[in-house]
């Protein structure tokens, strides 16, 4: 039997003893490293736009201290209805992971979002898409 599997009532993936991912790259005190972490952070989609918030770059900064991730983010733009969706699916993604307890993230306009942090590949979706970046 796996560790997890879907409940045929919910369709969500629910523990049976961890629900934690393995072959995570981790540093020296056992903690994923913030690569891994960023690499976690991928399946968190910008609902709007559809692409992946680390590949959009608006993810500053992530690391883990005593066990609690702490996320530093933007959005792409000021107000956004959907905050707490995305602070939802960064909890759920990074809790995940070896260790971590907690999850922390924290929003930030400073410096504010443009679309030259976003990722060659983002740009190309985009662009496919039909906008001009």
């Amino acid at each position: 039997m796996s560790d997890t599997h879907a409940d045929p009532m919910q369709g969500w993936p629910h523990e049976d003893d961890s629900d934690v991912m393995t072959g995570v790259e981790l540093d020296e005190g056992g903690y994923p490293t913030e690569a891994a972490m960023r690499t976690a952070l991928q399946a968190v989609l910008d609902p709007e736009i559809g692409i992946n918030i680390v590949d959009l770059g608006l993810v500053y900064g992530v690391e883990v201290v005593d066990g609690v991730a702490h996320v530093k983010m933007t959005l792409t733009t000021m107000g956004c209805p959907l905050t707490e969706l995305l602070h939802q699916q960064c909890t759920l993604v990074l809790a995940r992971l070896p260790k971590i307890d907690d999850v922390e993230v924290e929003f930030t306009f400073s410096p504010p979002w443009s679309t030259d942090m976003m990722s060659a590949e983002a740009k190309e979706e985009l662009r496919a898409m039909g906008f001009n970046v």
